[in-house]
């Protein structure tokens, strides 16, 4: 039976699109200029791969056989939200960007989600979710309102600490805003950000949990059930798809536990078709929002660390594609996703010849190629990439 796997590597752009200027991205390039911060990193195994093929990266340097097929995909849908780029990398385009509100949701928004949950609310304005608790924790603790708050996304945040709300609480509290949010407001994603700590030390917990619209029709993943292949999900995958397509998740809340869940299942893909997912979460949250370059190079390097015996275990014929859903350049003032390319490295077990994939435009070519893998009905947008990774270099 055929095992495919997608690791997505949480906002590693790898350069601005050509439309990063109108997101206000121009000069982002998140892993380039991350590495030229640090003074390189060290990633044997992504370099093998054909990492430093795919863009120039400080200590990642070419090499002249990649074992994997490499090249850039560029994002045609509309805006650079974490919805928006995993839907498009299962076929979905998104045209009408989701609104934003970098000055805050209007009166009648705040005032209908106070009517609705009884809670006032404080902030209501686009920020650092990390600032934000460290300057109105206190009041939040003191008066019971709850920190509504947005970011150059198109999200609702909602902040409590636990000994105000407690993370049931936060979570009704979090469905009704989902379900208030209807068009002109229907924000990509709400989501519950609980934290927890004394006064002048408030961390966030890593329970946060997000709410997705449910996606239109014409994702692959339903698509591939119907064909008869198991769809496994692992970390907030599942959430983006708002369960869409996915059999079975499996939570991961950093890095590591999303490694290892990943082991575990390989291991027991057993005899039916399989599609597993996995996002690696800690790249965005806790090092591109926080504009970390350090914690940055640390993560990659410990994912390339695993990485390396993971590649020897996959079984012959297994397609593993690993790629990102937007940048989030650490480097930069803004700690908001970046408008950028993202790096596409195509595995095929068994066969350790690359190729160079170019800049593809569209992540819809992931889902075609994973439809092309299983023998499915592809998507409406993408072109298979599958051939070339098959036939390896051009002699």
């Amino acid at each position: 039976m055929a095992t495919a796997i997608l690791i997505i590597l949480d906002g590693l752009g790898v350069g601005g699109a050509p439309d990063a200027a109108d997101y206000g991205d121009a000069g982002s390039d998140t892993l380039a200029n991350m590495a030229a911060t640090v003074g390189g990193i060290d990633v044997p195994n992504l370099q093998g791969l054909g990492l430093g093929n795919l863009h120039s990266i400080n200590g990642v340097a070419p090499v002249a056989q990649p074992a994997a097929g490499y090249g850039r995909l560029e994002e045609v849908s509309s805006g650079k939200d974490s919805t928006t780029g995993h839907w498009e990398l299962m076929g979905l385009v998104t045209e009408v960007a989701f609104p934003t509100y970098p000055d805050g949701f209007p009166a009648e928004v705040i005032e209908e989600f106070s009517r609705l949950t009884g809670y006032g609310v404080l902030g209501n304005k686009a920020a650092s979710g990390t600032d934000i608790i460290r300057e109105l924790g206190d009041e939040h603790r003191q008066t019971g309102k709850l920190i509504v708050y947005t970011s150059a996304d198109s999200v609702f945040q909602i902040a409590a600490h636990d000994d105000v709300c407690d993370l049931q609480e936060l979570y009704r509290v979090c469905e009704i805003a989902r379900e208030m949010l209807k068009p002109p407001h229907q924000v990509s994603r709400v989501i519950a950000r609980p934290f927890t700590g004394p006064a002048g030390a408030y961390e966030r917990t890593p329970y946060r949990h997000d709410y997705a619209l449910d996606p239109p029709e014409g994702m692959i993943l339903p698509a591939l059930q119907k064909h008869g292949v198991r769809v496994q999900s692992i970390g907030k995958i599942y959430d983006l798809y708002a369960g869409v397509g996915i059999d079975e998740t499996f939570p991961s809340l950093n890095n590591a536990e999303g490694m290892a869940q990943l082991d575990r299942l390989l291991a027991g893909t057993g005899a039916r078709d399989t599609l597993i997912l996995l996002n690696l979460v800690d790249f965005d949250m806790l090092w591109g929002h926080r504009n970390d370059p350090e914690g940055m190079k640390r993560g990659l390097e410990e994912f390339d660390l695993w990485l390396g015996p993971f590649l020897g275990n996959l079984p012959d014929g297994t397609l593993l594609l690993m790629t990102a859903d937007h940048g989030n350049d650490p480097t930069t003032p803004s700690t908001d996703h970046s408008r950028e390319h993202v790096p596409l490295l195509a595995y095929l077990a068994g066969q350790a010849r690359g190729a160079n994939l170019g800049t593809r435009v569209g992540f819809m070519d992931v889902a075609a190629t994973y439809a092309d893998f299983f023998g499915s009905t592809p998507p409406r947008k993408g072109t298979s990439f599958l051939p070339e990774i098959r036939k390896g270099p051009s002699s």
